[in-house]
């Protein structure tokens, strides 16, 4: 999040992030638990946010289908786990992700 803040194209006066955690930068912000229910603008982010990503892992299955990306869209599912222990993981998973870390 602080990455795609700091590469906004127009500085933000105000920065509404959904949750509590707030990147560390010098900017105004409000977090907001349950943000994307109660605020358009969080909303709106979350869904554009999800429909980026969904295309982004089709386009991973293309180069990753041994992880069939094509249909779990990289979440932690019983077969993408099942698919992270036969063929461990690849360049695209954060080596945060707990199906990584406990390979």
């Amino acid at each position: 999040m602080k990455r795609a803040i700091l590469n906004l194209p127009v500085k933000p006066t105000l920065v509404l992030v959904d949750g509590i955690h707030k990147p560390d930068l010098n900017i105004p912000m409000r977090a907001i638990i349950g943000g994307d229910a109660l605020k358009a603008e969080i909303s709106a982010a979350s869904i554009i946010a999800k429909v980026y990503r969904d295309n982004l892992m089709i386009e991973y299955n293309s180069k990753f289908p041994n992880y069939d990306f094509i249909n779990n869209k990289g979440y932690g599912t019983a077969e993408h786990l099942r698919l992270l222990k036969i063929n461990g993981h690849c360049e695209i998973h954060r080596k945060s992700f707990k199906g990584v870390i406990n390979q």
